[in-house]
C-alpha cells in the first residue's frame, strides 16, 4: 500500500475507508463490521467517519468494529458546524470518543463552514490537541477561498488535510484547489472517489474494465488514486467490495488510459464552486 504524507511528516495510506450511511440498518451490522475489520487487514488502515452519520449511529458500529484493532488504525472523524465554537467543538470530540470507545481521534475534522468564526474552531482543535484528545485537525469541503480564510486566521496553517467531493465526474477541485493544497504540502481526502457507484455504466470505463478483465468502478477508483497527494476514502459494505477496493489500488493506469479518461472526462476550464453531496 502506497503512502502520503501529512504536512508534519507522518504518513497515511492513500487509501482508505468511509462510513457514510454505515450502522444504519440493524440487518447489515454484522457485515458492515466485517467489512470494515477486512478492510484493515488489508491495510486500508484510515477509517473516515463523522457525528453527523447517522446521528452519531456510524460512529458506534466504527467503534465496535475497530475493537481490539485501535492501535493498528489512523481514526478520523468530524464535527457539525454548529457544534465547533471553542467549547463546542470540545463537547462534540468527547461525545465522539465516547461513541467510538477510544481515547483519541488522529485527525478531526471541521465538517464544513459555518458561521462560527475560524478562530474559535482552530481553539477548540488545539485545546484539543493539547490535551491528547486529537492528535491533528483540518477542514472537510472548504474551497481555495476557505482555505485562504483559514490560513489567515491565527493557527489556521497547523491544519493538516482538507477533505472534499473528488471524483472523475467531480473535478472541480483541478481547477485551483489541488494545487493550492500541493503548494503547502497538504494532501486532499476524496470522499465518494467513485460517485457513489453511479460511474460504474459510463461506457469508457467500461471499456477499459473489460480489457483489463476488472470493474468500471475499480479504473474510476484507480484514477482517483494516481492523481498525485489524493487520499482515496470509498464506502464499503461487504468483504466483496472491500477486496475490489485493494485491487483497484494496484492497477496502474497507462498513460493511453489517463488521455482517454481526460477527453471523456475533461478537467476544469474555468472556476466553478465546489460540489458537495
Amino acid at each position: 500500500m502506497r503512502d502520503i504524507s501529512f504536512p508534519g511528516g507522518e504518513t497515511v495510506p492513500v487509501l482508505g475507508q468511509g462510513t457514510w450511511m454505515m450502522g444504519e440498518k440493524a440487518e447489515r451490522r454484522r457485515e458492515e463490521i466485517e467489512a470494515l475489520r477486512l478492510g484493515v487487514s488489508l491495510g486500508m488502515t484510515l477509517v473516515d467517519t463523522a457525528e453527523m452519520y447517522g446521528e452519531g449511529a456510524t460512529e458506534r458500529l466504527v467503534g465496535e468494529a475497530l475493537d481490539g484493532l485501535r492501535d493498528e488504525v489512523f481514526l478520523v472523524s468530524k464535527v457539525y458546524p454548529h457544534n465547533a465554537s471553542q467549547r463546542g467543538v470540545i463537547a462534540a470530540c468527547e461525545r465522539s470518543l465516547e461513541r467510538l470507545g477510544t481515547d483519541r481521534l488522529d485527525l478531526y475534522l471541521l465538517h464544513w463552514r459555518g458561521d462560527i468564526p475560524l478562530e474559535e474552531t482552530i481553539a477548540g482543535f488545539e485545546t484539543l490537541r493539547q490535551a491528547g484528545k486529537i492528535r491533528h485537525w483540518g477542514v472537510s469541503n472548504f474551497d481555495v477561498d476557505d482555505m485562504e480564510a483559514l490560513f489567515d486566521a491565527r493557527g489556521g496553517n497547523a491544519c493538516a488535510t482538507n477533505q472534499v467531493l473528488y471524483n472523475l465526474s467531480r473535478r472541480g477541485p483541478d481547477y485551483d484547489l489541488t494545487s493550492w493544497l500541493a503548494e503547502r504540502g497538504m494532501p486532499m481526502m476524496a470522499y465518494s472517489p467513485i460517485e457513489q457507484g453511479r460511474l460504474a455504466k459510463k461506457p469508457i470505463l467500461v471499456d477499459i474494465a473489460r480489457a483489463r478483465h476488472v470493474e468500471p468502478l475499480q479504473i474510476a477508483l484507480a484514477w482517483v488514486l494516481h492523481r498525485p497527494g489524493v487520499i482515496a476514502i470509498p464506502k464499503a459494505s461487504t468483504a466483496a467490495h472491500v477486496r475490489a477496493n485493494r485491487a483497484a489500488h494496484d492497477i496502474d493506469l497507462t498513460p493511453e488510459e489517463l488521455a482517454l479518461l481526460d477527453h471523456h472526462f475533461e478537467p476544469p476550464s474555468r472556476k466553478r464552486p465546489l460540489e458537495m453531496i
